[in-house]
C-alpha cells in the first residue's frame, strides 16, 4: 500500500468539550478504514472528517467505558440505514458481545461478527495485520498496534534499463520477486533490480493505560505511537489513582519502545493551553506532538 492516513475524531477524556471530543481514532490503509473507539459523537466527527464511513472494515474497542464506546449503537444503526450489507467486524475487550447484545435496536441488515480478545492477532487483512495486548487500567483494555505486512524492496528503473528489460509487464513480474526471461535468453533476476525487503510500517494506539510494560513491546520500534496523556505531571498522582498516563509517562514508554514519533491524545479537558504537557513530554522524547481533532498524519 502507497499510504496510510491516521485521523484523529476525538481526543479528549472522559467528556467533550467545545474543541474535543471524546475518544475515537481512524486508520486509513489503501482505503481501508479500521475505527479504534467510538465515543459519544463519532458519527458527526465522520462527517467532518475525509474518512468515508461506508469504508469501515472493523471497529477495535480499546475497553467498556463510555467514552470509548457511548458512539457504537448509534454508527452500527447509521450504517444499516445508509445500506450496508457487509459484514462488520467488531473487537473488543471480554464483555463486548453483552454490550452489543443490549442495544435496543432490532438488528442490522448486515452482519455483526463480534471477536473477544484478551491479547494476541485480533484481524487480519490483505497487507495488514492488527496485534493486541492487555494493558494496566482499572479495567481491561486493549492496546492495538496496525502492522503492515513487509513491502518489496525499491525497483530500480535506471538498472532494469542498463539491463535491457523492457518496460511493461516484465517491470511488475521482477518488481513482485519473480526473475524473467528476456527475448534474448538471458535471464534477469529480482534481486537484481529490486532492493531488499522494506519493514511494514507500525502504528500503535495504547489509551486508556498507566505506562506498562505491555505498552512498550507492543509499541516496539512502532513507525507512530499514539500514546494517552491525559495529565500533566500537576496531577500525577490521580494519573495513578486512576489508572492514566501523564504526558512524561507516554514519553517514556516511547522512548523505552525505540519508536519514531510519539503524539499524546486522550488529553483532561483542565488542559486549555498544552505547553505543559508539550515541554513535559519533550523533555523526555524529542519527536513528539499533541493530537486535536480532526488532525491527520500521513506516513
Amino acid at each position: 500500500m502507497d499510504q496510510i492516513r491516521v485521523v484523529f475524531l476525538g481526543t479528549g477524556a472522559a467528556a467533550p468539550t467545545r474543541t474535543r471530543n471524546v475518544s475515537s481514532l481512524a486508520i486509513v490503509l489503501d482505503g481501508d478504514v479500521l475505527l479504534f473507539d467510538a465515543g459519544e459523537g463519532t458519527q458527526h466527527q465522520l462527517m467532518r472528517s475525509t474518512v468515508r464511513p461506508g469504508s469501515i472494515e472493523a471497529v477495535l474497542i480499546t475497553h467498556l467505558h463510555g467514552d470509548h464506546l457511548f458512539g457504537l449503537p448509534g454508527l452500527l444503526a447509521t450504517l444499516g440505514l445508509n445500506g450496508r450489507d457487509r459484514p462488520l467486524r467488531l473487537i473488543g475487550p471480554p464483555g463486548l458481545h453483552h454490550f452489543v447484545a443490549a442495544i435496543p435496536y432490532r438488528g442490522t441488515p448486515y452482519e455483526i461478527l463480534i471477536s473477544e480478545s484478551s491479547g494476541g492477532e485480533v484481524l487480519r487483512a490483505n497487507g495488514y495485520r492488527v496485534a493486541a495486548a492487555m494493558l494496566n487500567h482499572s479495567v481491561e483494555c486493549l492496546g492495538y498496534c496496525v502492522i503492515e505486512d513487509d513491502r518489496p524492496g525499491t525497483f530500480d528503473v535506471a538498472r532494469a534499463g542498463e539491463l535491457g528489460v523492457p518496460a511493461g509487464p516484465l517491470y511488475r513480474q521482477l518488481q513482485i520477486g519473480n526473475d524473467v526471461t528476456l527475448a534474448d535468453g538471458r535471464t534477469i533476476h529480482s534481486s537484481d533490480v529490486v532492493g531488499p525487503p522494506r519493514r511494514g510500517r507500525r502504528i500503535a494506539f495504547c489509551t486508556d493505560t498507566r505506562p506498562c510494560d505491555a505498552a512498550i513491546e507492543l509499541a516496539r520500534d512502532a513507525d507512530l505511537l499514539i500514546h494517552e496523556a491525559t495529565y500533566a505531571n500537576d496531577h500525577a498522582n490521580e494519573a495513578r489513582e486512576r489508572f492514566h498516563s501523564t504526558a512524561e509517562e507516554a514519553a517514556r514508554v516511547a522512548a523505552a519502545a525505540n519508536v519514531r514519533r510519539l503524539v499524546l491524545t486522550h488529553i483532561s479537558a483542565r488542559y486549555d493551553e498544552m505547553s505543559a504537557l508539550r515541554r513535559e513530554s519533550a523533555a523526555i522524547f524529542s519527536h513528539v506532538e499533541i493530537a486535536s481533532d480532526l488532525t491527520e498524519i500521513r506516513l
